[in-house]
């Protein structure tokens, strides 16, 4: 059971014979690499993490005809998370001759098939009958995103009862893990020096080795703050800068005003967006972008936006169900520009000509995030990047700068007193993220307010943990500047060509009277986005240093912060930027060390 020429051309990237510039003919260094680990172990139970785009299906489906050609089983299951996923699945087996039936829900199954792919929610429902089947005939069970296992109790307990019988079993995934402490099914724990038990992966391909190997696109990520005026509950109106320190709940309202398709925030970045796409375009002409939305109300109004700023229809995918896969495989087919979706874009859909993307909802988990910036990364040749808009939020842009950073599963979380677990809020969100219809979650009423206006305000580039840029007005020629990034570039290149627009931007900024700097201009390095608690923290430190320096300099307090004003230059502490309070921390630090 091999790809054959021929229907090669139907294969998505992922698949042998399209892996894109760099890779072997037929599998994947790191696919060739997990197959020998695993025919030379024959284990019970395979754990195989690998990005988004590094072609996870390849390998579970060249590893099932391995185990089937040498009778190690006789059928195989493959459990996916939505319906769209479980079609897929049985479409790229096809492609190499195993066959698998998506319709299944019960009785014998037809002698033509190699076995089923079912869904996790299907899992849950019908258990037992799963159970029998694996009993009955020796089996390869697929788990793609095993995550999912976690999604509810009763999803993992079905899974563990349907597959414990299960000859073989393969999980997969490409993302961080659950950031819950609930075990997921099959998958093996191993303690650390520092007493938690940490999912063991058999095998891992992360984000940084598939960049290096030109698997995956690297991302530019192109954040966007501006001023958020809106109302409370209470009455309250309150106007805020998106990217300013703020309290958590006054970030999450912020965020939720720029989101809101009736401000100018949203309009700004999806022309921006629309910009973006017809660069990447001149190199890339089937180049498509993808929002991924909230809810089904924003979706539909982020695409009346996109007709009328375009002039053309975007597909619109608001459920995971039948229509809406063939929307999306028609998008995927298709040359159209634009497509918005609400969540079940996130993970595992195969649009490889997805290269810009609009980060339009709040959900901000590291799972979450990962997923939708996945969709974005599946490289098909060299010098493909990709480009994705994000709003000016701490969580998110700590996320952007740790896309290669890989965590595992943790299924003990001590905590020190006072210390807080930066990804401890993920279930919640996560269960919102993965809910496949909508339901009134009474979350209105718990942050009801109304959005009355918004700006945009470019604010600056991220890429491969750098970050460029000074802040410019949407449509200025600054802005235009990073817009207009050529699509087809080498990563090296995409560095050097940010650090010469950055630095032509400064230049053209020190040549501007200061009355018409109407915004902060200064590089994005010198304007870390920080929260609340970090600047709360910054001031502290700084005032613990200050006082260290009293007792060893014998002068005041107040002379001390006055003479760090005057030299590092600013507002008072109360006032002053995380990178001033930086500054003058550093300054108080050289001040004691000459001193000694």
């Amino acid at each position: 059971m091999t790809t054959t020429a021929a229907s090669s051309h139907h294969l998505s990237p992922a698949f042998p014979g399209r892996a894109p510039w760099g890779t072997a003919n037929k599998l994947r260094a790191w696919q060739q690499g997990a197959m020998e680990k695993y025919v030379q172990e024959q284990p019970r139970d395979f754990l195989a993490v690998a990005t988004p785009g590094a072609g996870k299906t390849t390998f579970a489906l060249t590893l099932a005809s391995w185990l089937l050609h040498h009778h190690v089983v006789q059928q195989v299951t493959v459990v996916a998370p939505t319906e769209h996923l479980k079609k897929q699945w049985a479409e790229a087996a096809a492609r190499i001759g195993i066959k698998l039936d998506p319709e299944y829900s019960a009785g014998p199954l037809g002698k033509d098939y190699h076995g089923v792919a079912v869904t996790y929610a299907g899992v849950g429902v019908r258990p037992m009958l799963h159970r029998n089947r694996v009993e009955q005939r020796k089996t390869l069970v697929i788990l793609d995103e095993i995550h999912h296992a976690g999604d509810s109790k009763s999803w993992g307990e079905a899974c563990l009862e349907a597959f414990e019988p299960a000859t073989r079993r393969l999980a997969l995934t490409g993302t961080p893990f659950r950031s819950d402490t609930n075990p997921i099914p099959f998958v093996t724990y191993e303690e650390g020096n520092d007493g938690i038990r940490r999912s063991a992966a058999d095998y891992t391909y992360g984000y940084g080795n598939a960049l290096a190997d030109h698997v995956v696109r690297p991302v530019i990520f192109l954040s966007y703050s501006g001023q958020m005026r809106w109302r409370t509950k209470a009455g309250d109106e309150i106007a805020a800068r998106l990217g300013e320190p703020m309290t958590k709940d006054a970030i999450s309202q912020a965020w939720r005003t720029a989101l809101d398709p009736r401000g100018e925030w949203m309009p700004s970045v999806l022309r921006a967006a629309d910009q973006r796409l017809t660069e990447v375009r001149k190199a890339i002409p089937d180049a498509g972008a993808l929002v991924i939305a909230s809810d089904q109300e924003s979706a539909r109004a982020y695409a009346k936006l996109i007709r009328e700023i375009t002039g053309n229809k975007a597909t619109l995918v608001l459920s995971d169900e039948a229509a809406a896969s063939k929307r999306i495989d028609d998008f995927s087919a298709s040359n159209d520009r634009w497509m918005v979706a609400v969540r079940m874009v996130s993970e595992g859909v195969d649009v490889p000509r997805l290269a810009v993307g609009v980060y339009a909802t709040t959900i901000s988990t590291p799972l979450f995030f990962a997923q939708a910036v996945g969709r974005f990364v599946r490289s098909r040749r060299r010098g493909e990047t990709a480009s994705v808009f994000l709003p000016t939020v701490p969580d998110l842009l700590t996320f952007a700068n740790e896309m290669e950073v890989e965590r595992d599963h943790a299924l003990d979380k001590p905590k020190k007193e006072g210390e807080e677990d930066p990804y401890a809020e993920s279930e919640k969100e996560m269960e919102e993220a993965n809910r496949e219809e909508d339901e009134d979650t009474g979350e209105q009423e718990q942050f009801a307010f109304e959005a009355l206006e918004s700006e945009a305000v470019f604010d600056r580039v991220l890429y491969d943990g750098a970050e460029f840029g000074m802040q410019a007005h949407p449509g200025s020629e600054e802005e235009q500047d990073y817009l207009g990034i050529p699509g087809l570039l080498e990563p090296d290149q995409v560095q050097l060509l940010l650090q010469k627009r950055q630095a032509r931007q400064i230049a053209h900024s020190r040549k501007k009277p200061d009355t018409e700097a109407d915004l902060l201009e200064l590089p994005a390095e010198r304007r870390p986005v920080v929260s609340h608690k970090e600047m709360m923290e910054l001031r502290k430190q700084l005032n613990t240093m200050v006082s260290a320096y009293v007792h060893q300099s014998g002068k005041p307090h107040g002379v001390i912060h006055t003479e760090l004003r005057r030299v590092c230059g600013g507002p008072p502490s109360a006032e002053a930027t995380a990178g001033q309070l930086r500054q003058r921390i550093a300054k108080v630090q050289e001040w004691a060390t000459r001193m000694r």
